[in-house]
């Protein structure tokens, strides 16, 4: 049994090519810089990982109560075509991401649509790429639906509403268009359900722990004892449900954790340092450039952690960095979260197909509004 446990809790390493990337640039760059090797706990930011596996614990805990298994019956019941159900997800993913933020919207949004794939012939690989794009364009809009938000709205020194204010144009016209491209992509044609699988046994039981759980993990959190909410979440699971320590997306965090690392790195390169020094002095179409390419190359929160030390935190750097998450994979962490979840390797190459696509649409989106104001 515990041979079996640990084959379960290890095999994924083994096979994640992205993790096995990630770490041989940590180890070329390590080279470079081989006094910061001690450094590499430091550069981690804990807070982050500690949020993301509580938040992976609690969401395999609700999937694995039935839950979605349910809530997906009831939906396909109500809606009942394809494009409907489409509609419908990604605008709950936009609407979510907004006041929840886009990682959090993605954990309720991408199981729910997973477990559709069971019921229906749902396409829902490529609804699962919509709903990436979803988050990252309605989390566009508030102060707290990102992280890169959080930061550029503590230091612009705008109100709440102001800043809605400001995004809002870049915001309602990507998702305008987001809802378009998704009206056009799946059909009105009737869900075919699927009559040959029966229904989860729905555990009420840990479904109503998941939720105080996830209660008491979020007021951890917002008062910085993210650590300890986590410790509980673990006991809790170790006592009600072991299969959710074991079923989660273990490499995940690996990949978060080597992903920091490997940025503080990049930007610990003596070339690179010097070249930070003139970021001020570029026009402004180059600060807009550089916030969108920075984002391919590290995510859109490391850039923004990056250019607001030399840049004001204005609407320039906020449409920048925003329009930057979408693109590559690695443009939003909220990319990877939806797509690791998604649990296909042929995703990652449409992903990119309809990602590049919004990148160019929302950048120069971006720029015209800029230039419009």
């Amino acid at each position: 049994m515990m041979i079996q446990a640990c084959k379960t809790l290890f095999r994924p390493f083994l096979h994640d090519r992205f993790l096995h990337v990630l770490l041989l640039l940590a180890v070329v760059l390590s080279l470079l810089q081989p006094e910061k090797i001690l450094q590499f706990a430091d550069f981690i930011d804990w807070t982050t990982i500690v949020t993301l596996l509580g938040l992976l614990l609690l969401t395999k805990g609700v999937e694995i109560s039935g839950y979605f298994d349910v809530v997906g019956r009831k939906m396909i019941n109500i809606l009942s075509n394809e494009r409907a159900v489409a509609l419908f997800l990604v605008a709950a993913a936009a609407v979510l991401s907004t006041f929840m933020t886009n990682d959090v919207a993605l954990f309720i949004v991408v199981p729910l649509t997973i477990t559709l794939k069971k019921l229906t012939s749902l396409p829902v690989t490529r609804l699962i790429i919509f709903e990436a794009l979803a988050v990252n364009a309605g989390s566009l809009l508030t102060p707290v639906g990102n992280p890169q938000n959080i930061l550029l709205w503590n230091r612009s020194g705008l109100s709440f509403a102001h800043f809605i204010w400001q995004m809002s144009p870049l915001a309602l016209i990507t998702l305008l268009a987001l809802l378009l491209v998704t009206w056009f992509s799946f059909p009105s044609h009737a869900l075919k359900k699927k009559q040959t699988q029966p229904g989860s046994a729905f555990n009420k039981p840990l479904l109503l722990s998941c939720v105080v759980l996830y209660l008491l993990f979020i007021v951890c959190v917002d008062f910085g004892l993210a650590l300890y909410g986590l410790a509980v979440v673990l006991i809790c699971f170790l006592l009600l449900s072991r299969q959710v320590l074991l079923r989660i997306d273990w490499p995940l965090i690996a990949v978060f954790m080597v992903m920091f690392i490997d940025v503080r790195l990049i930007v610990g390169l003596g070339p690179l340092q010097a070249a930070f020094g003139q970021i001020a002095g570029l026009p402004e179409y180059g600060h807009y450039l550089l916030g969108i390419g920075l984002s391919q190359i590290i995510s859109n929160v490391p850039a923004t952690i990056l250019l607001v030390n030399y840049l004001p935190a204005n609407a320039l750097l906020a449409y920048a960095v925003n329009a930057g998450g979408f693109g590559l994979a690695i443009g939003s962490l909220a990319n990877l979260i939806a797509l690791r979840m998604s649990g296909e390797k042929r995703i990652w190459l449409t992903f990119h197909g309809y990602s590049f696509l919004f990148l160019l649409f929302s950048g120069l989106v971006g720029w015209f509004l800029l230039a419009w104001r």
